[in-house]
């Protein structure tokens, strides 16, 4: 109880690193409007409104395939998964020293007990939903896409466990494997400790927070929290190996993010993981600003994304960034190549969802915004939530702005006419 009130009270700190975050995106976002005209921000054409059959499987592209690179030690990249998840290493390990010490052992106790209490307020709610209300849309996806993600590997692992390739996006660095003396800085342990702190109290990101604690131990991006998440989600990590987005496509090494072209490519990451089930899975993470600004000279995840196949998207605890006409490209591709969308209320606003389209499965409670986002306000989906004749359906754990149960919304959209290849 002491933790609750505690979190409770730090509450307002949390949401004004939020306001800070969200404040300097919004200036890089203004300022690179005036680069370039954004699109009027139309949502996708329309396509044909047969219904899409409960039971019918839609045809499954393949997932993408892993970039064939220099290989890595596999063994040495799974022990640094563990270890910067406070989790036992092996005892032949060359960090199995560093594990045995004090100070290590004090972060894996205050790391369980954090964890424990995530998994019984989230990670087994949300998988037992998941299980009974996402049944079919994780058989049909074999690729998410996860736009504005951040590090967040949890909660797209959480709801969608089996899918083959998820494609992450996100501003911040992409980073690497931690070296070992970022493992054995002192301060690592307080910094992780700090970073995870808001996303297992609220469900999302610090992001400014984040990225200040952990350059403070030259963890130099999202691989080393994404490695994390994988190991305390069961999966075991077997490579990482940095790659890039070229006007060619997807292309294994470093990134040219300053070319003479005027083109720069985008940096990424590819993670091979294998799940607690045996099932092999590959983690794109790229570090790109997706406002039309950035998107139009820069095209290169517009159309890597167009080559995934029919996607399934998760948005969370975005912004509300694709409520604006400068974001309206990212939106598009969204509308355009997604058979299902799950999503909050900072997702895609309702009003660019054109209704013959698209079917809707409400979870939750939805109110009013948080009061740094109050202008995104949806008189519609205050509607569809109060309509008496389709109640919405319960959502059993928090997420989102609005963190606490009892006022989280998700919704899941359904294009009633299947997109193929």
């Amino acid at each position: 109880m002491l933790l609750r009130n505690a979190a409770l009270r730090l509450l307002p700190v949390v949401l004004l690193a939020l306001a800070a975050c969200s404040e300097s995106t919004t200036k890089t976002e203004t300022s690179a409007t005036t680069q370039a005209t954004p699109d009027a921000g139309a949502p996708a054409q329309t396509p044909s409104t047969a219904p899409l059959a409960p039971n019918a499987d839609t045809a499954r592209a393949p997932a993408a395939q892993p970039i064939t690179a220099a290989p890595t030690d596999t063994a040495y990249v799974q022990d640094v998964a563990t270890y910067l998840a406070g989790l036992p290493v092996r005892a032949n390990s060359e960090l199995a020293a560093l594990a045995q010490g004090p100070a290590y052992e004090a972060f894996a106790k205050d790391q369980d007990k954090s964890w424990a209490k995530y998994t019984s307020t989230h990670t087994n709610r949300m998988t037992q939903w998941a299980t009974h209300e996402l049944d079919s849309v994780q058989h049909r996806s074999p690729t998410i896409f996860y736009p504005f993600s951040g590090p967040d590997f949890l909660n797209v692992a959480t709801l969608f466990p089996t899918s083959q390739t998820y494609v992450m996006v996100g501003l911040e660095p992409v980073g690497s494997v931690p070296a070992r003396t970022s493992l054995e800085n002192p301060k690592l342990y307080p910094a992780i400790k700090a970073s995870l702190w808001s996303v297992l109290n609220f469900s999302f990101f610090r992001t400014n927070d984040m990225a200040i604690d952990l350059k403070s131990v030259e963890l130099d991006g999202a691989v080393p929290l994404i490695m994390l998440f994988a190991a305390r989600t069961g999966h075991q990590v077997l490579a990482v190996r940095p790659v890039q987005l070229t006007a060619a496509g997807l292309t294994a090494g470093m990134a040219d993010t300053a070319r003479a072209s005027g083109r720069p490519n985008i940096p990424g990451a590819e993670i091979q993981v294998r799940s607690a089930s045996g099932q092999a899975q590959t983690i794109y993470y790229f570090s790109a600003d997706i406002s039309d600004a950035r998107l139009a000279p820069h095209p290169a995840l517009l159309t890597y994304a167009r080559t995934l196949g029919p996607l399934t998207t998760y948005v969370k605890s975005a912004t509300y960034l694709m409520h604006k006409a400068y974001f309206s490209k990212i939106r598009n591709l969204v509308l355009a190549r997604s058979n299902y969308l799950l999503q909050d209320d900072s997702g895609i606003a309702m009003k660019y969802f054109p209704a013959s389209a698209w079917q809707f499965t409400y979870y939750g409670t939805y109110r009013r915004p948080i009061n740094l986002f109050a202008k995104h306000y949806q008189p519609a989906l205050t509607a569809a939530y109060t309509d008496s004749l389709r109640r919405p359906s319960p959502l059993p754990f928090g997420t989102g702005y609005n963190w606490r149960q009892t006022d989280s919304n998700l919704l899941l959209a359904q294009r009633r006419t299947p997109v193929s290849n």
